[in-house]
């Protein structure tokens, strides 16, 4: 249940929701559209509440205590988000409890097909339904749940990655095994037990022809068709790569970015994906580096460090572009944009979510043509006055 202050009866950007969170997305909301205005929709009859349906999104949050030690559940919570008022819902929209299982890592099925969640020995796919629906006694039941049979008892998978048509999904394992499947026949596609020491990131590019994947030293690249690693990608000097993303520059090519971190802070490090050569580095002095993503149009990085800022970054001139000191009251663990590129979620240990609406970039051609303007208008005066003065002489020789 999310908590609030007394005085925060008004809308908030930041929610607390009473356990630690590893993994957040925004769902795809056409997917789910009918069953979350349906509940809205009840929500307001009851509560009052009222927004237009334009601005209604929603995310979803996996986290949780873990083996029950600590009395803290392991849920998966849908959490409402309203554009108009920049503020995320005090109340989950739904939420399942997952028993002693911690769903550490998560992939959203981009064309609607549910929800994959990484658990300590296996993955589950979960149905919107089972999460959105009510459930009585506050637990989730096996119905709406379904063990992925090719990735039971396989160990803590790390990462998990669908490409952009929701045809393939890629998992890696901490024990290094990468595993590429067609969904959702699940048919193996790639199977290597050696792939990395640890497999700790992975994604696919635009296209879904390539796999990156993250552990240990390197990034190796594959290609997903062929079922073969194509390339490896080393690091430099102290360099320990933490994230890697595809994404499409202002030109419309395709680079890979990889988040590292080193002796002196985070450094985010572009590479060609036609050669698959560094093209440049940009290092944030004293910047831990605990959570990357890229918005969707390609034009910003997200960067959540270990004291709970948020740093928002221009991927062209790899300049700040926004920051959000103390976001969190500690690491933060996840951080996931908005289709739209409009508003980021970063989520935290502190049990904590926050939406942070991207600040618009001034104009510059507004202000350059302000500027014209006005040299316009005292041009307009000065050859006034100078015809004011003329006018007067002409006058005078009379």
């Amino acid at each position: 249940m999310a908590n609030q202050t007394p005085e925060s009866n008004q809308p908030s950007n930041t929610q607390t929701y009473g356990f630690p969170i590893y993994a957040a997305d925004w769902i795809p909301e056409e997917t789910v559209r009918s069953k979350i205005d349906k509940d809205q929709d009840n929500s307001e009859d009851v509560g009052g509440e009222s927004s237009s349906s334009t601005s209604r999104s929603c995310i979803v949050l996996a986290g949780g205590g873990g083996e029950g030690r600590s009395g803290i559940k392991n849920v998966i919570v849908i959490c409402r988000v309203d554009l108009d008022t920049k503020s995320l819902a005090e109340q989950p929209l739904g939420r399942i409890v997952l028993g002693t299982d911690l769903p550490y890592r998560m992939a959203v099925h981009p064309r609607g097909g549910g929800l994959v969640c990484a658990l300590p020995n296996s993955c589950k796919r979960f149905d919107w339904e089972s999460i959105i629906s009510p459930r009585e006694g506050d637990q989730g039941g096996e119905e709406g749940e379904e063990v992925i049979n090719e990735l039971k008892d396989v160990g803590q998978q790390l990462a998990l990655a669908f490409n952009q048509e929701g045809s393939v999904l890629a998992a890696g394992g901490e024990d290094g095994t990468l595993r590429i499947f067609e969904w959702p026949c699940m048919k193996t596609l790639l199977d290597e037990s050696k792939a990395h020491a640890s497999v700790k990131n992975l994604t696919f590019s635009e296209s879904g022809k390539f796999l990156v994947s993250l552990g240990g030293p390197l990034c190796r690249v594959w290609d997903v068709n062929a079922s073969a690693a194509i390339a490896s990608l080393s690091k430099e000097k102290d360099e320990m790569f933490a994230y890697c993303r595809f994404s499409v520059d202002n030109a419309g090519n395709e680079v890979l970015y990889i988040a590292a971190n080193t002796e002196r802070g985070g450094s985010i490090i572009t590479w060609d994906t036609t050669t698959w050569k560094r093209r440049r580095s940009k290092l944030m002095k004293n910047y831990s580096i605990s959570a990357f993503n890229v918005s969707a149009d390609g034009k910003l990085l997200a960067l959540g460090n270990m004291e709970g800022d948020v740093l928002i970054i221009d991927s062209t001139k790899m300049k700040t572009h926004q920051l959000v000191k103390k976001a969190h009251l500690g690491l933060v663990t996840a951080l996931t944009f908005s289709p739209d590129s409009r508003c980021l979620v970063s989520v935290s240990f502190d049990s904590r979510a926050k939406l942070t609406v991207i600040e618009k970039t001034p104009e510059k051609r507004k202000g350059s043509k302000l500027a014209g303007d006005v040299v316009v208008v005292r041009v307009a005066i000065r050859g006034f006055l100078l015809f004011l003065d003329g006018k007067g002489d002409h006058r005078q020789r009379k």
